[in-house]
């Protein structure tokens, strides 16, 4: 196993998903690990810069370590942008340059910023002229088309943001082909896990994380033995309570784990706040009882977005 470099939070971290890494997931997964880093999903910097800031950056303090993911592709805005993060309690503030939807490269960020490194190891020399946090950028091997296995253009974007000063590369184990969907990006387009092994070995000093299909303990013990980090997106959202151990494993963080009927338990002050829509939150947790003999009974509690009945399954089973 490779030697860490730090004891940063970001050696298991929850990815950004659109829909989907919202507060209330972000605060309902706080509640099954203490130390995982979690991710916002992706705000444009253009509507942190005009729209309303207070509600695209607000979070529960309970959520940190947390990291703000901000998409864009002007350097003085996005360093705008790493200016808020701070000033709004983030641990982190993160560059998208990974995303291959057409959605986001309608803003000319994502995956499409792998055609221009310069600009983005610009974005992050901007980024952190404006704040003390760190700055990483995710992105992806390379885009589709490129030389051979992609590893010279990985080689040279993860060059270009470290000399700008990036904390940290997050790299999702696959090439990116452009506007097509994320989903499609992942059923048509293999893994390459080794390419990524070798950046880390061109860049021992760079803290570097990786991402895509991560399904159990197994394949983080095997990716840790390469690089620094490992981020988890599908399976924690599936089967969150899956994660339970991840403190004790990796982190050495000897608290009680919550049982699912105490996550629960937890979350009923949580839901008594949003009283009236709750369903807003609750379809996040649909994966608590993934494998369970009672997972059928457990949805249809969540579907209904009934509070009592909520608070009455909780109890049949404490």
């Amino acid at each position: 196993m490779i030697k860490k470099i730090t004891p940063d939070p970001d050696l298991i971290s929850i990815a950004p998903m659109l829909d989907w890494t919202d507060k209330h997931f972000r605060y309902f997964m706080r509640l099954i690990t203490r130390r995982a880093m979690l991710y916002t999903e992706m705000v444009a910097c253009p509507a942190l810069i005009l729209g309303d800031r207070q509600k695209l950056l607000d979070y529960n303090t309970q959520e940190h370590p947390i990291t703000l993911q901000v998409g864009g592709s002007d350097a003085k805005f996005m360093g705008d942008c790493a200016s808020f993060a701070k000033d709004y309690g983030y641990d982190a503030v993160n560059v998208n340059a990974g995303c291959p939807s057409s959605r986001v490269q309608a803003g000319k960020f994502g995956a499409i910023l792998m055609k221009t490194p310069e600009l983005v190891a610009d974005i992050v020399a901007n980024m952190k002229a404006r704040t003390k946090i760190p700055v990483t950028v995710k992105t992806r091997i390379s885009l589709v088309g490129a030389d051979g296995d992609g590893f010279d253009d990985l080689f040279k974007f993860a060059n270009l943001v470290k000399q700008a000063g990036c904390n940290g590369l997050i790299v999702h184990a696959r090439q990116a082909k452009l506007n097509i969907s994320p989903k499609d990006n992942r059923a048509k387009l293999p893994l390459n896990y080794e390419t990524v092994y070798k950046l880390k070995k061109s860049f021992p000093d760079m803290f570097i994380s990786i991402n895509g299909n991560v399904m159990s303990y197994q394949d983080i013990n095997t990716h840790l033995s390469h690089v620094n980090g490992v981020m988890i997106g599908r399976w924690a959202y599936g089967q969150p309570y899956a994660l339970a151990q991840i403190d004790s494993q990796f982190f050495g963080d000897t608290h009680a784990v919550l049982s699912r009927p105490q996550i629960l338990e937890s979350m009923i002050p949580y839901l008594e706040e949003y009283d009236g829509n709750i369903r807003n939150i609750t379809h996040h947790m649909m994966g608590l009882y993934h494998g369970m003999p009672n997972a059928k009974a457990y949805k249809q509690m969540l579907m209904s977005g009934d509070l009592i009945q909520f608070k009455e399954f909780v109890k049949s089973q404490i």
